[in-house]
């Protein structure tokens, strides 16, 4: 994954930069109220499984006063199976549609077998592996939203060597479940996301899952690193 980069400014005076830099503070974890850096830190300091890799990434700033994001690749060997990001956004003022102060979003995608992204069972199948890795991890949660979107690619003229291709997306919201503090636990909430990631690469769970989650076999192992 590429390492982001900060924006330079043109301004000649130089407050460009330092706006700049409090803006990018802001949704870096880097400032902001004593709940979100928390929130951050817990992020920063949770323990995943191998296969999955994260990292920092530049979060949007425009859907929340505070903001921080990752993104993350699922690898077998020099494979990328499945990648994705995720959103920490935070409103200290509370959001009527969140029903909460914080709120998850993320994008999840990965390529598929063409017969089984035709399967008319996929989309519930694939949230359920969202909904299960909250619930098999004991989350509380509120407030989920979200697509399955299923692409196909078919080739011709010079690229008709190339086999059809499939992919499956992933785009949901929810409102994590507040702790002591007014905190929710995002540690916890990065692991089910990353349990999702897997699933949806067609990794084998990581411990005991929820006998509620349908599982689907392994996907097409699509990009070479």
């Amino acid at each position: 994954m590429a390492a982001a980069h900060g924006r330079m400014s043109d301004s000649a005076d130089g407050t460009g930069d330092v706006k700049d830099t409090e803006e990018a503070d802001r949704h870096s974890g880097a400032s902001g109220p004593p709940a979100f850096r928390t929130a951050v830190d817990a992020l920063r300091s949770c323990r995943l499984r191998p296969q999955v890799e994260v990292e920092p990434t530049p979060a949007p700033q425009r859907l929340a006063p505070y903001a921080y994001a990752l993104e993350a690749v699922v690898v077998d060997g020099e494979q990328e199976l499945a990648d994705g990001r995720l959103v920490l956004l935070h409103d200290p003022a509370g959001h009527e549609a969140w029903r909460g102060t914080f709120r998850l979003v993320t994008l999840v995608r990965a390529e598929l077998e063409p017969e089984m992204a035709a399967d008319p069972l996929l989309p519930e199948v694939c949230w359920s592996w969202l909904t299960g890795a909250l619930q098999a991890r004991g989350l509380g949660y509120g407030e989920p939203s979200g697509t399955i979107t299923r692409a196909g690619s078919h080739y011709f003229g010079g690229l008709a060597e190339r086999p059809a291709a499939s992919q499956i997306e992933i785009r949901a919201s929810w409102t994590p479940r507040e702790g002591l503090g007014g905190v929710p636990d995002t540690a916890a909430h990065l692991a089910a996301w990353c349990d999702l990631l897997a699933q949806v690469a067609g990794l084998p769970p990581a411990g005991p899952g929820d006998a509620s989650v349908v599982t689907l076999p392994q996907r097409r192992g699509p990009q070479s690193r």
